[in-house]
């Protein structure tokens, strides 16, 4: 007898019931794990474990700032050959702070640039797609850098700052550090001037128009006026 939980849906037809599936970490293929620990942990990020056995196997666990997810590596843990790891995202919120903070921490980081063709991004070696500086009006999910790790894993920050519709819970609306929320707030205060700007007087509520722009930017959902 199966335990599986199924609902209706409109059509009267019954479907599985949706459990949470929370990605929580990628295994990223590398040649010397002490190296790679010394250069991750050297850009910041948090050292959750570095478990060793008598069979040889050991992984590390290491997760980046604000991330919900994190990242493995170690010996007898994939199949893969180091450094074919290619383009994998690490989204933030000002992609020149942190470009900078990447290079004051030793890293090698690219110039910031946007894509001149579909997918440029993505242009391993070849940059000729690549349009040097941030995306015409700050657009989010365009202006990238991408750094890589001793191996040649690669990494692409990718400038998110307003999310398409549907993409965030509104519920689970969350800032995951303080940069995170500063830069927010930020965005949000340039907004409300210009919003004061129209209305031609000051807004008294303002916390409420802060509250209601931070979420919708989040969101995706229509921001306020």
């Amino acid at each position: 007898m199966s335990t599986t939980e199924v609902r209706s849906d409109e059509s009267g037809s019954s479907t599985p019931r949706s459990v949470d599936l929370k990605f929580e970490a990628v295994v990223i293929p590398v040649a010397d794990v002490d190296r790679s620990k010394e250069f991750y942990t050297g850009l910041g990020w948090r050292l959750d474990a570095d478990f060793a056995f008598d069979n040889g196997f050991r992984v590390v666990q290491l997760t980046p700032p604000g991330s919900p997810a994190s990242v493995q590596f170690g010996t007898a843990i994939t199949s893969a050959e180091p450094g074919t790891a290619q383009g994998l995202y690490l989204v933030v919120s000002d992609v020149e702070e942190a470009r900078k903070s990447l290079l004051d921490r030793g890293a090698e980081v690219s110039e910031v640039f946007h894509p001149g063709a579909p997918g440029a991004q993505f242009e391993v070696g070849d940059p000729s797609g690549r349009v040097s500086g941030p995306a015409d009006e700050g657009a989010s999910y365009s202006s990238f850098a991408t750094f890589s790790d001793p191996d040649g894993n690669t990494w692409l920050l990718q400038e998110i700052t307003t999310r398409l519709p549907g993409r965030v819970d509104p519920a689970e609306t969350t800032y995951t550090s303080v940069d995170d929320l500063e830069s927010a707030l930020k965005r949000a205060a340039a907004a409300h001037g210009e919003h004061e700007a129209r209305t031609g007087e000051a807004d008294e509520n303002w916390p409420a128009w802060y509250a209601a722009y931070m979420v919708a930017e989040r969101t995706g959902t229509e921001l306020p006026q």
